[in-house]
């Protein structure tokens, strides 16, 4: 999940409207529970080009001044849906987390429903691509040295340490591991493939693992490699489980984003899972850089002065307009806010205009979020191929399912917001209409 910051108000940069509350746009958060103004239920909000008020009451949901409705998508279920739509709202969509979450998204037909997206991908409108890179600092802070690193492997610590306990995950990540672990020594601490105690009662404490406790970065920062498995595949999905061990110095062995290169801070920073063509061939070449020090080493210069060379990595650091824990700068959900505020300001003046143009002037096209917004791979098992599996296989039976029948419930949505639907209930029926379809 994200690290939300309880923080005062965010009221924007300010601007020169002068519109009082009862004239503004309304922005209607239709997952209340991320409303980013505590306490208020309903706040104004001044942006660059203009003001809104911000609610995550419903009862405004359908007032002609509500204009969008922000949708959270871990949230955002079809058959919940608000109907029927209504033609003077755009709709929303802020999914910084997992595809897992909701594979509703990763099909043209879902993400299809919502005319602005911030997302982890770079296309979408507002992007959160690096949501958990704090910036270049937070890479370069320096690594533990070598012999410590080579003293703890005299210990009897292996080379790589792998630490989950979100273990059935569409990424199938620990039927990789459990191979790799044939092949060569892998400390796994969390509940998934557990075979080590972590060695006090403190690390062993979760809460301990997920706010950057320096006791716990110490203890880990001594492993050499880091398994960084994401728990989906999908471009620039890139989580904590990446950035963590670049910035403790410990190289990640990683599987996720198909595009992790084009943000890494240099050519040798991580090691590619899909590079190799076995986990054997991954473990052979682990190997050799354990026990060869100076070419590990070549995996930590992106630390040294000058060590970034990624132009790309440096400029979209410096130009994204929200911070990660940085109280000078808004966080997401606001920035992403002010951007719909803004698009909403604007698309109100052009429709005025063409109002006044007496159709002169054409209305204002509506914007529709893209497949590659969001679109996300179909799931594939973490080793080996779907042939190979048992036919009771667990993996198979939730996440391909999964996948399938979120395609269905974009569609059966679709087709509701067609038929200008006002009832919810008659989801399912759509949904098993489209199911014989299929079976035709």
């Amino acid at each position: 999940g994200a690290a939300f910051v309880a923080a005062a108000s965010y009221r924007g940069p300010g601007n020169n409207d002068t519109r009082s509350n009862k004239a503004l746009p309304i922005l209607l958060w239709w997952s209340g529970s991320l409303f980013p103004h505590f306490p208020g239920d309903t706040e104004r909000i001044d942006c660059p080009r203009g003001s809104c008020l911000v609610t995550r009451s419903r009862r405004v949901a359908r007032h002609r001044r509500t204009k969008a409705l922000i949708f959270y998508g871990t949230d955002f279920r079809a058959y919940e849906a608000p109907l029927p739509r209504l033609p003077h709202q755009t709709w929303a969509l802020f999914h910084e987390e997992s595809p897992m979450n909701n594979y509703v998204l990763s099909h043209s037909p879902g993400i299809r429903l919502f005319n602005y997206t911030a997302t982890f991908r770079r296309e979408s409108d507002y992007p959160l691509t690096l949501q958990w890179l704090p910036g270049t600092g937070y890479l370069r802070a320096p690594a533990v040295p070598l012999a410590e690193k080579d003293a703890w492997r005299r210990k009897g610590y292996g080379p790589v340490l792998y630490m989950q306990s979100h273990c059935d995950v569409p990424s199938d990540r620990d039927r990789y591991v459990r191979e790799l672990m044939k092949y060569i020594q892998v400390d796994s601490y969390g509940k998934c493939l557990h075979n080590r105690e972590l060695p006090s009662e403190r690390l062993r404490d979760t809460s301990t693992a997920t706010t950057e406790d320096s006791e716990f970065m110490t203890f880990i920062a001594r492993y050499k490699f880091h398994l960084a498995l994401e728990n989906a595949i999908c471009d620039d999905y890139m989580t904590e489980k990446l950035w963590r061990p670049m910035h403790l110095g410990a190289v990640p062995v990683y599987r996720g984003s198909p595009a992790v290169r084009d943000w890494m801070p240099d050519n040798l920073s991580i090691i590619l899972i899909d590079d190799f063509d076995s986990p054997r061939e991954l473990a052979k070449y682990l190997d050799f850089l354990d026990k060869n020090g100076e070419e590990y080493l070549k995996y930590l210069e992106y630390k040294n002065i000058d060590g970034i060379k990624n132009q790309f990595l440096l400029e979209s650091l410096e130009k994204r307009e929200w911070g990660v824990n940085d109280m000078t700068l808004p966080n997401y959900l606001n920035g992403f806010e002010c951007f719909i505020c803004d698009k909403e300001n604007t698309r109100i003046k052009e429709e005025q205009e063409h109002k006044k143009s007496r159709g002169k002037i054409p209305a204002p096209r509506p914007h529709i979020a893209q497949f590659k917004h969001m679109g996300c791979p179909m799931p594939t098992p973490g080793f080996g191929s779907v042939e190979d599996l048992s036919e009771g296989d667990s993996w198979k039976e939730m996440w391909l399912q999964d996948y399938w029948q979120s395609l269905d419930q974009g569609e059966a949505l679709t087709a509701m917001i067609h038929h200008n639907e006002s009832h919810q209930g008659r989801f399912w029926d759509y949904m098993h209409e489209i199911f014989l379809k299929r079976q035709r």
